[in-house]
């Protein structure tokens, strides 16, 4: 894992198994890294990717403003296969949220993965797919999307689990989105 945090530390991006899926992962805070996932995967300008985090800590790095009532319904939901939209009006974020002004953030219950993201800062992982086709169980599923594209690809076998729950926080209770 070294070596895959030292890939995206310089701006690589690569497929891993995340808690859920196969994902494209890249550092959040690196522009140039999120746009090539946009471009590789094909994905829709318009749609923001989900951002997985290490601790409830790296929500401040968004500038996300966490109300009192949100913390037990957070508490339900992480660590988790659960992601969870916050408001993020913060411009500066603009190439993450893609003037949604929301953002998804994920807090894994895998401690590999979290301590992957302690060395890297959070990273977005959206599934390793070409948009509108079906996500990748295997690398070499992955491989056939992306080829040489990837700076590495993590084999972890064939995965058979399903796209994270998708919730929005709203005044004080949720919405799910995706269950």
């Amino acid at each position: 894992m070294a070596k895959i945090a030292q890939i995206l530390k310089k701006g690589g991006i690569g497929v891993i198994p995340t808690d859920t899926l196969y994902g494209i992962v890249g550092r959040a805070l690196n522009k140039k890294s999120v746009a090539k996932i946009y471009r590789f995967k094909k994905r829709n300008l318009k749609k923001p990717l989900i951002i997985l985090i290490s601790s409830l800590d790296d929500l401040k790095k968004f500038k996300i403003k966490l109300q009192p009532a949100h913390y037990p319904l957070i508490a339900k939901f992480w660590p988790g296969r659960t992601s969870i939209i916050f408001e993020c009006y913060a411009s500066k974020y603009k190439y993450l949220h893609r003037g949604t002004n929301s953002l998804a953030f994920r807090l894994p219950k895998d401690q590999n993965l979290v301590k992957l993201i302690k060395k890297t800062g959070p990273l977005v992982a959206p599934s390793a797919n070409i948009e509108g086709k079906p996500p990748a169980k295997t690398i070499k599923t992955a491989r056939k999307y992306f080829g040489d594209k990837m700076d590495f690809y993590l084999n972890a076998g064939r995965l058979k689990r399903k796209p994270s729950k998708l919730i929005q926080l709203i005044d004080n209770g949720l919405k799910i989105l995706r269950k």
